[in-house]
C-alpha cells in the first residue's frame, strides 16, 4: 500500500522515513488563509485539523488515478501562545517579534492530522485528530537571535522555531510528543492509521524500521 504525504515539509518526511516509511510527497497548495478566515470562532485544534483535512483531500483527489489504493496523510502545525495561533512568519521582522513574545515562556505546538484511505480511487475511510506538545523556550541573546534569523530557518516553520534543527539550541524542553513538534505525531498517526484499518508495521519499507536507538 502506497503512503502519500500531503506536505512539502522536509521535517515531516524525515520523521516518517526514520520511522520506516517511504512516502510519496505531494504538495497540497491549499489557500490556508482563506480557510482560516472562514472559521474565526473555531478552536486551535479545529483550525489545524481543518487545514490538515483540506491538504489530504486535495492530494487524494489529485493522485486517485496514479495511486488508487493509497493512504494519504495530511498535517498542519501552528504555535498557540497568548490565546492566538501563529504559523510561519515568512519574514525576519515577524520572526523577531515572535521570538520577543516567546523567549523565556511556553507555548503549545498544535498539529492537526488527517489520514485518508483510498479504495479504487475514491476516499473510502477518514480518521482525524490533533496532538498538543508544550514547548518551553530559552532566551537567546540578541547576537544569537540575529544569527538564527539570518539562516532563514525560522521564517518557514510554524512558530518560527524548530526542535530538530538550529532552533533546537533555543528550546529548553518540551512536555509531550517530540515528533509532534517536528510536524507529525507518530503515536497519533499510528492510531489514525488503525482507525482506517491499516497497521503501521505493514507499511514499513525496512523490516523493524529504519532508525536505531543508540547512545554510544
Amino acid at each position: 500500500m502506497r503512503v502519500v504525504l500531503a506536505s512539502a515539509s522536509p521535517a515531516r518526511l524525515s520523521v516518517l522515513r526514520a520511522a520506516g516509511l517511504d512516502p510519496v510527497v505531494e504538495v497540497a497548495d491549499v489557500d490556508e488563509d482563506a480557510l482560516l478566515a472562514a472559521m474565526p470562532q473555531a478552536s486551535a485544534a479545529e483550525k489545524v485539523t481543518t487545514l490538515a483535512g483540506a491538504k489530504a483531500t486535495t492530494v487524494a483527489r489529485r493522485i486517485a488515478a496514479a495511486h488508487p489504493d493509497a493512504v494519504v496523510i495530511g498535517c498542519d502545525s501552528m504555535l498557540h501562545i497568548d490565546g492566538a495561533l501563529v504559523g510561519k512568519p515568512r519574514d525576519p521582522d515577524t520572526a523577531r517579534k515572535r521570538w520577543a513574545a516567546m523567549a523565556g515562556r511556553s507555548g503549545e505546538l498544535v498539529t492537526g492530522h488527517t489520514v485518508l484511505r483510498m479504495a479504487e480511487g475514491d476516499i473510502d475511510r477518514v480518521a482525524e485528530g490533533h496532538a498538543v506538545t508544550v514547548v518551553r523556550f530559552a532566551e537567546p541573546s540578541e547576537p544569537e537571535l540575529a544569527a538564527y534569523l539570518s539562516t532563514g530557518e525560522p521564517l518557514a516553520v510554524a512558530g518560527a522555531f524548530t526542535l530538530d534543527g538550529l532552533g533546537g539550541w533555543f528550546v529548553e524542553g518540551i512536555d509531550g510528543d517530540p515528533s509532534n513538534v517536528i510536524g507529525i505525531s507518530l503515536p497519533l498517526t499510528r492510531r489514525l492509521l488503525a482507525g482506517v484499518g491499516v497497521t503501521v508495521t505493514d507499511l514499513w519499507a525496512v523490516p523493524g524500521g529504519a532508525g536505531a536507538n543508540s547512545a554510544d
